[in-house]
């Protein structure tokens, strides 16, 4: 006698229940105990180190077998040194997240030798919020606008971390697209140190998240410090009066190069990513983990509290975006290369 379909699908949904409960404890059986590492390619102090321990002070209690996380810097080269360690060191189990400047990817694509990942092959789990970038500039510089530095005589002093960060991307293509002139000086560790050099006026200004700058200097903006120019998915909405680089641009290839930086670099920026390899059932794992963190209503609390935006993008849409990189067209890529990939 033949099961009749109501039979079979009870049966079916009963399998899927089974294996479903197995997974979690499996996965429980895994993290119960462990510690859950996020490696920050940025030192302390700056947005990525923000969003990073935000993140690890909630998801714990979001990871079947509830374990510990910890949250510690590896800075260098631009956050390089920890892209490269979480593509060759990392070990793939599920146990250590990386998030580091995802704009790295570009510097892949252009060939740059200190690259030593495919960023294809990591596997990518959130962004927690899409992302500009702003130029900010200390008025004793003598520049508070944008048509100021197009017309300055002296080049404006900038404070950069290394290619591929967006702090040193962003000032070079602002330099190769208007003409602006600047000096970049590069070596540091992250937000927070160009944040130091500003305020001791070693550089004049710096070229990061707005949202982060606002949060460092709330009664100094407008004034004592400005924001000039900004990069990303139009104009900022607490930015509304300061130019998009992309209206800067008078030629196709211009508008194309801001294109390629400000929208796709928009929804990878803040990429938190694990090593290649990891088991697609614990990449699926955190990946929920994650989402439900960023629901969190206490995680939302101190966001709030902090100033931190909260609009995540998930992994898969962000996996796309990283692929995107890999299609631009070869022209494009040699005349970008020359921009953002300084020769040493």
């Amino acid at each position: 006698m033949r099961p009749n379909r109501v039979s079979v699908l009870r049966t079916a949904l009963g399998i899927a229940l089974i294996a479903m409960t197995a997974t979690a404890a499996s996965a429980e059986d895994f993290y119960k105990g462990k510690t859950v590492r996020i490696i920050v390619g940025s030192a302390p102090g700056g947005g990525f180190d923000a969003y990073a321990r935000l993140v690890g002070r909630h998801i714990g209690k979001h990871i079947p077998g509830a374990p510990r996380t910890l949250v510690t810097s590896m800075t260098g080269a631009g956050n390089l040194i920890a892209a490269n360690y979480m593509y060759n060191k990392a070990r793939p189990d599920g146990l250590t997240i990386g998030h580091w400047v995802g704009t790295l990817v570009l510097q892949q694509v252009l060939e740059n030798k200190r690259v030593r990942f495919d960023a294809r092959k990591f596997e990518w789990i959130t962004v927690p919020k899409p992302s500009y970038t702003a130029c900010v500039v200390a008025k004793d510089s003598g520049i508070t606008s944008m048509d100021q530095w197009l017309a300055a005589k002296q080049p404006l002093k900038l404070g950069g971390m290394g290619p591929g960060s967006s702090i040193s991307d962003i000032p070079r293509l602002v330099g190769s697209i208007t003409g602006a002139p600047l000096k970049l000086v590069e070596g540091y560790g992250g937000a927070a140190r160009v944040r130091l050099a500003i305020e001791k006026r070693e550089v004049f200004g710096g070229c990061w998240s707005p949202d982060v700058i606002l949060s460092y200097w709330p009664e100094k903006i407008p004034g004592e410090l400005n924001f000039v120019v900004q990069v990303g998915v139009g104009r900022h909405p607490r930015l509304p009066d300061v130019p998009n680089i992309i209206e800067l641009a008078k030629t196709e290839e211009q508008r194309q190069f801001a294109g390629v930086v400000g929208r796709n670099a928009h929804e990878i920026l803040r990429g938190f990513s694990l090593p290649p390899g990891t088991p697609k059932d614990r990449v699926e794992l955190l990946r929920k983990a994650f989402a439900d963190t960023f629901q969190d209503p206490e995680l939302l609390a101190e966001a709030k509290k902090a100033k931190l935006i909260i609009n995540p993008i998930p992994g898969t849409r962000v996996a796309q975006a990283v692929n995107e990189f890999f299609e631009l067209d070869s022209e494009l890529k040699a005349r970008l290369k020359q921009i953002l990939v300084p020769k040493r």
